[in-house]
């Protein structure tokens, strides 16, 4: 089940999976006894965790890769090299879709228009272990393909809200190409 490390060192990424188990050890999970645990490893080092936190009424918890990155920002955290999430399970466990996208960046746009998906690039590696400490790695844009960000309310990624200069929706009409199997179509005059 093992599968690379991208860039993270042999010694980061023990101390990611040791980090997120910890954390999962504090989960409060007493409706689905699901433990997660969750560690961001900061650009200079540090490794920031949360863990899931349950509540009677179910849409009102929060996912463990959402507390760690909330707890990450109120301590002034913006970018990171990698999330570890470990739990109980075999396999392991990939993130929820809402964390997916939490932790979405797209580049330069993000810092300019300060999107809640900014804090983590596309090709950054997200390692899920499982209960044994055997792990799988994917990319947050492999995690996430044709993710939604900051770019698509700003007129195609230009300054300002959307509307006008090109964004998207201005163009009448329909042309469709096909590409590698998938269908993809566009507006035209």
């Amino acid at each position: 089940m093992s599968s690379p490390t991208y860039s993270i060192s042999d010694t980061q990424l023990y101390a990611l999976q040791h980090r997120a188990a910890e954390a999962k050890a504090n989960a409060y999970c007493p409706y689905s006894s699901f433990r997660v645990g969750a560690a961001f490893l900061a650009v200079n080092g540090d490794l920031i965790a949360g863990a899931n936190v349950e509540n009677a009424s179910y849409p009102v918890g929060t996912c463990a890769e959402r507390v760690a990155l909330g707890k990450a920002v109120v301590d002034g955290y913006r970018r990171f090299e990698a999330l570890a999430v470990a739990t109980d399970v075999t396999p392991p466990a990939s993130p929820c879709g809402m964390c997916r996208q939490l932790g979405r960046r797209e580049g330069s746009l993000a810092e300019r228009y300060g999107s809640i998906r900014e804090f983590c690039g596309l090709e950054m590696p997200v390692f899920m272990f499982d209960k044994d400490g055997k792990y799988v790695v994917k990319t947050v844009g492999e995690l996430l393909p044709m993710s939604f960000g900051p770019e698509d309310l700003k007129g195609g990624g230009g300054e300002g809200g959307g509307g006008g200069g090109g964004g998207r929706g201005e163009k009448k009409g329909l042309e469709v190409e096909q590409e590698g199997g998938q269908m993809e179509g566009e507006v035209a005059p």
